[in-house]
């Protein structure tokens, strides 16, 4: 007998610690998906009061009614740990020798797993409808057991397996109402054996109500942490590097554009200084005019005068106020890049620019002057960009 019992011990020994692993397990899958909390939180409290019967005779004139009150704590949405006491009244069935006001007192240490936060995910708040599994160890004191009574000594260990059919309500969801149907077993023999037998295991119905307080998250109840993808995280970053290597193609392309446009104006400059080095207007006899010397340049695609291009306009109109007789054609030359027609308007644009500028700037008589827009050439200089020009003929001649 002493070996039976040792065997039915170590089976209880493997079927804790079996537990005890499946609850670090679950626990551990769904760590990472709320806040952690602090020792104080996730705490409830709440009372119960149903009956209790024998399992295998189900029988309700046996039935004998108790109350109870836990306390327990959720370590995430799906395990938690609860301590229940339970006492109960009546002289009915195994119970009806007794006269004590208390006739059992039942006190289980029990698991609980949220079924429905385990299999479809915390929602970031309890649902309204919620099952949960209760399994665990205890003890239970018979307090004047009968002499028929199958238990033989008032003190047994127990073992309870209930499921909790849970409504969750509350402005943050932090009541609880719940309906419990359950079995007790009644492990200890008197002290020669310890097992499940269906002939010591009592049905057990209870209807309770918990009470969660309050968090160091500002609720009742866990809060989802909002965890980054890892591949929404290489995506990201992927984006950047991508973003970056693009600044730094443009910062590339700006750097040639600025070199290009400081050749441009040391180009400018060099033109610049050698009309400034012109003592005086030189002149080209033609059949039918007297073209001058020089020129007004302009940057690509551009009919606005750049303040170095003012040089040649001043030389023209001092030989107009050297020579009274004068009448000046102005004509707009354009670089043959680009569509023809845009290119028209652009010498236009070019030669009314000039005109412009010796009516209003070197008040110079505009009936003495006359413009043409040429469009588009490669035929004035060797040089494609010089062809940017507008020219000036003396029609008098």
């Amino acid at each position: 007998m002493s070996y039976k019992m040792t065997l039915n011990k170590n089976y209880m020994k493997k079927l804790l610690l079996f537990f005890c692993l499946t609850v670090i397990s679950v626990q551990t899958m769904h760590a990472q998906t709320v806040q952690e909390s602090l020792n104080l939180d996730s705490w409830y409290v709440g009372l119960n009061a149903g009956t209790i019967m024998p399992a295998s005779t189900f029988k309700f004139n046996e039935a004998n009614a108790g109350v109870g009150v836990r306390v327990g704590r959720w370590f995430t949405p799906v395990v938690g740990l609860l301590g229940e006491g339970q006492a109960f009244f009546g002289q009915n069935g195994q119970l009806s020798a007794s006269n004590a006001a208390i006739n059992v007192l039942a006190l289980q240490v029990m698991g609980t797993l949220n079924f429905s936060n385990w299999f479809y995910g915390y929602p970031g708040k309890p649902r309204d409808f919620e099952v949960m599994a209760l399994a665990g160890m205890g003890m239970g004191h018979f307090y004047k057991p009968s002499f028929d009574n199958p238990i033989n000594g008032p003190n047994n260990m127990t073992s309870k397996f209930a499921l909790d059919f849970v409504y969750n309500f509350g402005s943050d969801k932090q009541w609880q109402a719940y309906a419990e149907p359950g079995l007790m077993y009644q492990l200890a023999n008197g002290y020669t054996e310890v097992k499940y037998n269906f002939q010591r295991c009592l049905f057990s119905f209870n209807v309770g109500l918990n009470y969660k307080f309050l968090n160091s998250n500002g609720t009742h109840n866990f809060k989802i942490v909002d965890v980054c993808d890892p591949n929404e995280i290489a995506s990201l970053n992927d984006k950047i590097n991508q973003l970056r290597q693009e600044g730094e193609d443009k910062d590339a392309l700006l750097a040639s554009k600025d070199e290009l446009l400081a050749n441009k104006d040391a180009e400018i400059a060099d033109l610049k200084k050698a009309l400034e080095e012109c003592d005086t207007v030189k002149i080209i006899e033609s059949s039918t005019s007297t073209n001058l010397q020089p020129t007004v340049l302009f940057r690509k695609g551009k009919s606005v005068i750049d303040p170095a291009q003012y040089a040649p306009i001043e030389l023209i109109a001092l030989y107009m106020r050297n020579h009274p007789e004068a009448k000046i054609e102005i004509r707009g030359y354009s670089s043959p890049e680009g569509a023809t027609d845009l290119n028209q308007r652009l010498s236009e644009r070019r030669a009314a620019a000039v005109k412009d500028a010796l009516v209003n700037k070197y008040k110079i008589n505009s009936n003495r002057l006359s413009t043409i827009g040429c469009g588009e050439t490669d035929k004035l200089f060797e040089q494609v960009e010089f062809n940017r020009v507008a020219t000036f003929n003396d029609t008098s001649k």
